[in-house]
């Protein structure tokens, strides 16, 4: 069994949470082991009968990391292409590369919470349309470094993606979805696939159901399933935990990974043991005394 990496999501509307404590984070998370960071994709999160939420913008959050760090891989879980031009989403993925001297890994999908497409101005309509041609822009760009496309959603025309890129071919693209049809659009091309833990209940089991149906697609498209690398956020309770404010799921309903370091380590492990590869976990509270507790047990998962 290869090892696991693990990494970390950074707060998102948990609570607000300003720049020096997240670099706080970002820094302590690289200095416990954590082999990635994690930054969502987000505008603004409404709740009824509650006041909106939002987290910084991911991108310029990310190219901040990027510069504040030095080891630890780093990316979106994961990027709208809805929310940018498709070509400037290459153009800023191959900066950040740069600035982060090849740690970028660009995590990409389609969008799911419209309420924040309405409030700044993005269709919402045709989604996996126009993710179909962004993406082909995105990773043409990125491997080959021109394009010229004319679709129904995008046009882009002598398109050159300069300077030249920190690594030939750009960084690992990441695909975040279990559609039918984005993953068959994706699965020929991307590097990784990645699920969110309320996709699979935060279930090891669960999660090597829809890992078996990822090899599955792969050998129906021809794609070798072991070039594909199995990815997925978990929800992981430390102490002072009160559950994880969320637009996407109720955490209470799902499988509960919590316990000493010792038994969140052998929770881990299973994902391991169900084909996971690398784990982002969504930490529950996110604070820096709940990232030291949580790192106990990743470095448990590396001596494993």
């Amino acid at each position: 069994m290869n090892k696991l990496k693990i990494g970390l999501q950074l707060p998102e509307v948990e609570r607000e949470v300003r720049w020096p404590e997240l670099r706080a984070m970002a820094l302590l998370a690289e200095e416990r082991g954590f082999d990635s960071l994690w930054v969502g994709d987000h505008l603004l999160y409404r709740v009824q009968g509650k006041p909106p939420r939002a987290p910084w913008e991911a991108w310029s959050l990310l190219a901040s990391l990027a510069a504040a760090t030095t080891s630890i891989q780093l990316g979106p879980l994961v990027a709208s292409t809805s929310f940018h031009a498709p070509a400037m989403i290459a153009k800023k993925a191959a900066t950040i590369d740069e600035v982060s001297n090849g740690r970028f890994i660009l995590g990409l999908g389609a969008g799911w919470n419209e309420s924040e497409y309405r409030a700044f101005g993005f269709p919402f309509d045709h989604r996996v349309a126009r993710f179909e041609e962004a993406f082909t822009i995105i990773r043409t760009l990125l491997r080959t470094g021109a394009i010229d496309f004319a679709g129904d959603w995008y046009q882009v025309e002598e398109c050159v993606l300069l300077p030249k890129q920190h690594r030939p071919g750009g960084p690992p693209l990441m695909i975040g979805s279990i559609g039918d049809r984005m993953l068959r659009a994706t699965l020929p091309h991307v590097d990784s696939w990645n699920v969110w833990y309320a996709d699979f209940g935060n279930d090891p089991a669960r999660f090597g159901e829809i890992n078996a149906r990822i090899t599955s697609i792969c050998e129906e498209l021809d794609r070798e399933p072991g070039e594909v690398e199995r990815t997925a956020a978990v929800l992981v309770s430390v102490t002072g935990s009160t559950g994880r404010p969320s637009l996407y799921a109720d955490s209470s309903h799902h499988h509960r990974i919590a316990g000493t370091p010792a038994n969140i380590a052998e929770q881990l492990l299973l994902f391991s043991e169900n084909g996971a590869e690398h784990l982002q976990i969504v930490l529950d509270p996110i604070t820096i005394d709940a990232i030291e507790e949580v790192a106990r047990a990743v470095r448990l998962t590396k001596d494993a």
